[in-house]
């Protein structure tokens, strides 16, 4: 079955040859583009009528019945007896030339012609494609700027490597043979060896069987044998509570005792008795059977020991353990899972990835399990703002490498939000500049800048160029991502309600520079740091590789204490049912920062970025994302 390059060329199709294993484009015509293989159909033709020599070939011009054919028209490519030959062939015309042969079925042509020119013969061969080319090839086709030769040069070259590499084989047929006998020995080998290791399998097995056997059998005498014991204490108790019927046991006994009139004999046997009477009124008062009826301590605890024997396999040897490598991996929109094997070698046929959601509640854990060629899985079930643990173990055959180390990593708090950046809405191209796909945004510090500040004499006070989210939101819970370049020197990340877009274009004189100024007690960045009510929107400032926490009632006083390394990535999350944007570190999914907002309109993502600074939304995780991040 041929396959389809892509949905764009659907009448492009590879096809794999089965001679040189190599992926053929049919191109528009198809199979009519490619050589017919002659040589080929000589070979099977001489095959088949060795195969059906009883069976004749007919002649195609006889009355019926037809007559067996005698000969065969290579250029007529039909089959004639010798009366219709004479006919079709008469002496001294045209056709008394053409080429015969035996009775044959397989006509081919006397000349090769070319495939994509039809009305050419192939006089060249292509050394560069290995392949019959026509003249109108070399000089205006896919062959113009290739190293052609003639045809006969072709032919004796690839003849006498032909016929050397068969003389080479024939005259190492003793080697062949010493070869095959070697591989004889080696298949008896393999079968003697297997049914060896079968033996040694079935006697493990064995010996789990008889371990499990003694086990069961201890657990079930214990068993019977506690039955025994509560059976006889309670029995011992219905015997007692029976005495205590009228005319029955004890109750009786006491009856009769009662009708004794001498006092001496009564008081006699009456002081034992009133002793077993109260104690039998004490028992009917706080009743309590002897033993329990239930085998609680007798329930077998199998969990371990059946996830022990689901791991069970043939012993690794040489196997390696492979690792999960966390730097590759990632959680965002899906999980990308990557792992690799210290020694880089694809020891193992195949690897097996689990997972499982850390819940505190669960005692017992489920492990979800997928098959997985190659050293990366894209898993798209996971569940928000939840715990993952992760393993991955190799197999090659029914042979298992140990697992791998757990990995734990953390999904995103909510649902990732898709955007790109906002090339028209208030987007100044002089001093920023997108790329091609609108997911990086940078900006230069450059001549603009510097006029903009020559006429100060004490600090730089200039404005933030500002780039907003080219989508909205209006209700619900969202989280992205992003990477701030370390080199930035200012960026600022957050949200803007739809309303107050405009007043964020138009502010014009919204920060000053993050160098020392003269009265300034701070330094590099601080006074950015610091939470401005009257801004439009909500936002934090990062920058020479720091967080800065805005300076609000619930912050540590300490300014130190609110400066932070910044992450190799962020991530917002927005909640506008709440009314809340968390500020986060993406790698770990930990919360930085946190605070109201005001979601009344509709809010897009926001960024201000001054100096030399570039900001990169961070791709979504697809099944392709691996490959194509491997590729470049």
């Amino acid at each position: 079955t041929g396959r389809k390059r892509n949905s764009l060329t659907p009448r492009s199709t590879l096809f794999p040859c089965p001679s040189c294993q190599r992926d053929i484009d049919l191109g528009e015509r198809g199979i009519n583009g490619l050589f017919r293989n002659f040589t080929l159909e000589t070979i099977v033709e001489r095959y088949r009528q060795a195969a059906r020599a009883a069976i004749a070939i007919m002649c195609d011009f006889c009355k019926p019945p037809p007559q067996e054919s005698t000969k065969s028209c290579m250029d007529c490519s039909a089959s004639y007896c010798n009366e219709c030959f004479k006919i079709h062939h008469p002496w001294g015309t045209v056709k008394a030339q053409h080429e015969y042969v035996g009775p044959t079925t397989n006509f081919r042509p006397k000349i090769l012609m070319c495939p994509e020119h039809e009305m050419e013969r192939v006089n060249m061969y292509c050394e560069i494609c290995r392949r019959p080319v026509c003249h109108l090839c070399k000089l205006g086709g896919g062959h113009a700027n290739h190293r052609v030769t003639t045809m006969s040069t072709a032919y004796k070259t690839l003849k006498e490597k032909l016929s050397k590499d068969i003389e080479y084989l024939i005259s190492k047929e003793s080697q062949v043979k010493a070869h095959i006998t070697q591989l004889d020995l080696l298949l008896k080998e393999t079968e003697c060896n297997s049914e060896r290791a079968k033996q040694e399998a079935s006697q493990s097995f064995e010996k789990l069987y008889y371990v499990l056997e003694e086990k069961k059998s201890a657990a079930l005498r214990a068993i019977e044998t506690s039955k025994n014991i509560r059976l006889e204490k309670l029995q011992t108790q219905v015997e007692e509570y029976q005495g205590l019927l009228e005319n029955n046991g004890l109750v009786g006994y006491a009856q009769e005792v009662l009708k004794e009139t001498d006092p001496s004999c009564f008081v006699q046997t009456a002081k034992q008795l009133h002793v077993r009477i109260q104690k039998a009124t004490e028992s009917l008062k706080s009743f309590r059977p002897a033993a329990e009826t239930t085998f609680e301590d007798f329930v077998v605890d199998t969990a371990k020991q059946e996830d022990i024997l689901g791991d069970l396999s043939f012993h690794s040897n040489g196997l390696e353990i492979p690792e999960i490598n966390e730097e590759q991996s990632r959680m965002y929109n899906k999980a990308l899972i990557s792992w690799e094997c210290p020694g880089k070698t694809d020891s193992a046929d195949i690897y097996v990835l689990e997972y499982h959601k850390l819940n505190k509640e669960e005692e017992s854990v489920t492990w979800q399990k997928t098959e997985v060629c190659g050293k990366s899985k894209v898993l798209s079930d996971l569940d928000d703002d939840s715990s993952y643990a992760f393993r991955v173990r190799g197999y090659k055959g029914s042979i298992c490498s140990p697992w791998s180390r757990e990995v734990i990593m953390r999904t995103p708090p909510a649902p990732v939000f898709s955007f790109l950046f906002d090339d028209k809405c208030g987007y100044n191209n002089e001093h920023l500049q997108l790329n091609p796909r609108r997911t990086s945004v940078e900006s230069r510090a450059g001549f603009p800048l510097l006029l903009g500040s020559e006429r100060l004499q004490v600090g730089c006070y200039t404005t933030l160029d500002y780039i907003i989210g080219d989508t909205g939101i209006a209700k619900g819970k969202h989280f992205w991502a992003f990477k701030v370049e370390a080199y930035s020197y200012l960026v600022k990340v957050g949200v803007v309600p739809s309303n107050k877009i405009q007043k964020l274009f138009h502010n014009t004189h919204d920060v000053t520079s993050p160098r020392y100024e003269q009265d300034s007690g701070h330094d590099s960045g601080s006074e950015d740091a610091f939470f401005d009510s009257s801004q439009p929107c909500t936002l934090v400032t990062l920058g020479m590789k720091k967080f800065f926490i805005p300076a609000t009632p619930a912050a540590p006083k300490d300014p130190a204490s609110r400066i932070l390394p910044l992450p190799s990535c962020l991530g917002i999350c927005l909640d506008c049912d709440r009314g809340r944007v968390g500020f986060y570190d993406a790698g770990r999914m930990k919360c930085l920062y946190e605070c109201e907002v005001d979601c009344s309109g509709l809010m897009y993502p926001a960024f201000a970025l001054m100096g030399g600074a570039a900001v990169h939304l961070e791709e979504a995780v697809t099944a392709k994302y691996r490959e194509h991040h491997k590729d470049i």
